[in-house]
C-alpha cells in the first residue's frame, strides 16, 4: 500500500431557508406529498427531496422566499402545517 489514507468528503447540502450548507446529516429532508411538504427523517420517501434546518426559523425564511415550490418545481403554493408541527414538536423535545 502506498501509505495515503483516504478521507471520505461528507455530503452536504444547502437549507433552502437560509441558504446555509451543512453536513446532510445536520439537516431535515422535505419531500413534497401532493400538495403539501412533509418531512423525511429517514430519508427514504421517493421524489424530489429539499433540505432544511430543523428549526422554525429556517422553515420561516423558506415560506417568505417561496423556496419550497421552487425546490419542488410545482406550480403553486405548498401547505407546510404538517413540517411545521413536526418542527415545533422537535424543538419542544430538545432540553
Amino acid at each position: 500500500m502506498s501509505g495515503r489514507t483516504q478521507a471520505r468528503a461528507c455530503p452536504e447540502r444547502t437549507c433552502v431557508g437560509c441558504r446555509e450548507r451543512a453536513a446532510k446529516s445536520d439537516l431535515l429532508r422535505i419531500v413534497a406529498i401532493e400538495d403539501e411538504c412533509v418531512p423525511d427523517p429517514r430519508g427514504t420517501l421517493p421524489g424530489r427531496g429539499a433540505y432544511l434546518h430543523p428549526a422554525v426559523v429556517c422553515l420561516d425564511q423558506a415560506v417568505r422566499r417561496r423556496a419550497f415550490p421552487r425546490a419542488f418545481r410545482s406550480a403553486g403554493a405548498l401547505d407546510t402545517a404538517a413540517l411545521r408541527t413536526a418542527l415545533a414538536g422537535e424543538a419542544g423535545a430538545t432540553p
